[in-house]
Order: structure tokens, then sequence, then C-alpha cells
């Protein structure tokens, strides 16, 4: 009775309890989160809202451009070479700037003389082109600049000129190693030397970069019946006796051959030629190597012939392993390109000039290969030349010593291309003031400060320092 008695004052209608409405959940629909803004239809120019099209977003309806018409900018492909002559163009004038009057022209002896030290010489036009075809300007050098090419005759030039005098009078072969720092000026020395021989009637011989014979770039050929087998470059033979006819074309005509090459098998070559008709008559790749031997042995072997000078620059490059392989793909030693081995064996001095001349090598410190072997023998040379006591040894613990390179470099002398001085680096700037390219006053003061920021009289910092912004 008492839970009758309950269940009825629970739900009396006297009782105060009332049961709590029923709860109906509502369901709202919320949109995903998203940083852009919602679009009013009714607001003009109002954006559109984003497509997700896979991963990437799209604004607007798919494929809305797609029939329009796209403007599509041909530009013309350089031609073959193109980039490779742009890179490497040389500029030696300057219509802009002012002609510098008063400065000695260069001659025979104007560079072995002691009288022009410290004094800017300038080059005459048929020795430009004698030496525009030898490749002696380096597209590194600031000759754009100047209404014409003038050089700076220092210390090391007499010394060199001195050395080149001595070797052609006595019937000797001079042998050198030019090494410095960098931007020292060792490619200007070189271009000094062969403007030199070249106003002597000397035959020049020039190989502007070592590193285009050992880096695979031009063909080359097995030489039959060779152990170790070694190999020839067609290519680059011929372009080496077109560049020694431009440049000599005149000294070679006034010397007849010494014997009857038919065995070469030349069709162009008459029977009482001369040394220019033995170099033009390699016409065809194939025989531009055996030309080139004949041709070396006439200037070295023959009395009576003119004196020769054979320069390099990038020495290193020749004391490696090339970048040629072999028929079993083993790696080809630059000694074993047979041209490198011409070079090689007269600068190492296995093969005596006759007639006298010099063999100027040049070291690189921007562009070239570490060479162990090459800069301790070097290092020695610069020992016993300076007197000293300690002469360098090698590092028992190296194991990249070449036996080759050391015997090629170790007898050759080395001379030292270091800074200016401050009375030459004030010569040069006196040349740039006349120029028109360097506004300033030359003093004492200038001139202290540019050779102390050219790193104490480094001429291409120097040039750097002072005219690279002209340049640009």
């Amino acid at each position: 009775m008492a839970s009758i008695h309950c269940s009825r004052g629970l739900t009396g209608p006297t009782s105060s309890l009332r049961l709590a409405p029923r709860i109906t959940p509502i369901i709202t629909w919320a949109a995903p989160f998203s940083t852009t803004p919602a679009v009013d239809s009714k607001v003009p120019n109002a954006k559109k809202p984003l497509q997700v099209i896979g991963r990437h977003i799209r604004r607007g309806k798919i494929a809305q451009n797609s029939k329009k018409k796209r403007e599509i900018v041909r530009i013309k492909k350089p031609e073959p070479g193109q980039r490779k002559a742009f890179r490497k163009r040389i500029q030696l004038s300057n219509s802009n700037a002012a002609a510098v009057t008063g400065l000695p022209v260069l001659e025979a002896e104007t560079m072995a003389s002691k009288e022009n030290l410290c004094r800017m010489v300038g080059l005459p036009d048929k020795l430009v082109d004698q030496l525009r075809a030898l490749e002696a300007f380096k597209p590194t050098q600031f000759w754009g600049l100047f209404r014409k090419p003038h050089m700076l005759v220092r210390t090391e030039t007499v010394s060199l000129m001195e050395r080149l005098n001595e070797a052609a009078t006595q019937k000797q072969t001079l042998r050198t190693v030019l090494t410095g720092g960098k931007n020292s000026g060792k490619s200007l020395m070189l271009l000094q030397a062969m403007s030199h021989a070249l106003l002597n009637k000397w035959v020049v011989i020039n190989i502007p970069e070592a590193q285009d014979l050992v880096n695979a770039n031009t063909e080359y050929s097995p030489v039959p019946n060779t152990s170790p087998m070694q190999f020839f470059q067609p290519t680059y033979c011929l372009s080496l006796l077109q560049m020694i006819l431009k440049a000599n074309g005149e000294v070679l005509k006034a010397y007849k051959l010494s014997k009857n090459y038919s065995d070469l098998q030349l069709i162009h070559l008459p029977e009482d030629g001369t040394l220019y008709d033995l170099a033009a008559a390699a016409k065809e790749a194939e025989f531009a190597w055996p030309v080139v031997q004949a041709l070396w042995h006439e200037l070295t072997a023959v009395p009576g012939r003119p004196p020769v000078l054979l320069t390099v620059d990038g020495l290193s490059h020749l004391m490696k392993q090339s970048a040629y392989r072999d028929p079993s793909f083993n790696i080809v030693h630059a000694h074993d390109l047979t041209l490198v081995r011409l070079l090689v064996d007269a600068l190492a001095g296995h093969t005596p000039f006759a007639n006298g001349g010099a063999v100027v090598a040049g070291t690189s410190r921007s562009n070239a290969p570490r060479s162990a072997s090459m800069e301790l023998a070097l290092a020695q040379v610069a020992a016993r030349n300076a007197g000293l006591e300690d002469v360098p040894a090698a590092d028992p613990y190296r194991r990249d010593y070449d036996p080759r390179v050391y015997e090629a470099v170790c007898n050759v002398d080395v001379l030292e291309v270091n800074g200016i001085s401050k009375l030459e680096a004030r010569a040069v700037m006196e040349y740039w003031v006349a120029s028109g390219v360097l506004q300033t006053t030359v003093n004492e003061a200038t001139v202290t400060e540019k050779w102390s920021i050219g790193g104490h009289g480094l001429l291409g910092e120097m040039e750097r320092a002072a005219l690279e912004n002209i340049r640009l």
C-alpha cells in the first residue's frame, strides 16, 4: 500500500514535482575551417572560392584558360661555340680611353735595358697581331680599358730578357719555370718573353692553356708499335701548326729545308720548299703530327736556324694523369701523349737546341691541380738558388710522388714573380690616370693605398682594386 500511495503522490495533480521536458538534439552542419573569406555573390569583383584539384589549388573554374592562346616567345639559341667565344673574347683597344703620348714603343732591346725600368712601353700593331695569333692575351687581363696595349718593364722582366739574350748568344738552352702568388703577373711575363723573342726574329711556339692537352676534349689516336702505348692528338697539332704559321710566317720563309720529306707523302710540299711550306703542307689532321715532328727537327737539330722560344702556361696540368683512356680503359699518363712528351723533354733538357733558345713555363695558382712531385722539385731548386742549407725533402708518408714528374723539373731554373715595388706601382697608376680610367691624384698616399690593398704590389690585385668597377 505504501508503494501505491507513493506513486500517487508523485504523479498526482497536487504534487510540486515535474518531469524535465524531453531534450531533442539539434543537428547543425558546420563548414570546414578555412582562412579564405566567404564570397558574397552580390559584391562585384568578388574572388571566387578555391577549388582543390588533387594536391593543387586552383582559383575559379577548372580549365578556364584551356582554350586561351598563349604567346610563345621564341628566343634564338646561340650557335655552337658562341658561348665559349663570348667567354674568351679578347678586347685590346678602347676608343673611349684617352691616348697616352710620350711613352716609348717596344723594340728589340727595350725590355732588356735597365734604363727602361719602371716604365710603360707600348706594343706595335704588328706585334699585337702576332701575339693575338699565339693566344698570348688572357680574357682576365684589363687590356680593353685602354686605347692601346702597354706593358710595365719590371725588375723580373729585365732579368728574364737578359737570360734570353745570353742563351741566344751562347747557343744554349734556357729552361725556366715562373712561380709566384696568384695574380702576380706570371702570364704577363710569358707575354713579355714572347714579345722580346718575336722582335728579335725568334721562332715562338706557345701552348696557351696546358689543360687543353690533357682534359680529353680533343681527339687522340694511338701511335702504332709503341710500348708503353703512346698517343698523338691530330686536331690540336693541326691548330698548333696554323698558330705557328700566323705568328712566325716571315721568319720561316727565310730558311730552306735541310732534307727531302717525301716519306711524309705531302702533296702540297715542293721539293725546294721552306720551313713555311713544310708547316703549311699539313692540310689534314692525319698529317699534322708527322709535320710537327719534322718542323721540330728542323728548328732544334739543324744548325743555321733561328733560336726557338717554347712557352707553356699552366705547367702543373702536364704533370699528372690525364683524362684519356687506353684501349683497356686504363688512365693514360700525360707524359704518354706525344706532344706533351715533346714539351717535357725540352723542359727537362733532353732535347738540345742547336741554335740556342729557351723553354719558359708558367705555373698557375687559380686553375691548377696539385702536383706533389713538381712542388717538391721547384722548392728544392729555389732553396739551392737562395743558398739555404735546409733543402726540402720528400715527405716519407706521402704516396703520390711521381718519379717521371720529378725528373722533368728537378734541374730547371726558377724565377719568382711576386709583387711590384712602389716605384713601379706609381708608374702603372700614372698610366691609368693619363688614360682616364682612374680619377685620382697620384701621390705617395694613393700609391701606398693601392699597393697595400693589392697584396703588397700584386699587379692583378691592384688592377682589381682600382679598375674592376670600371670594367663592369
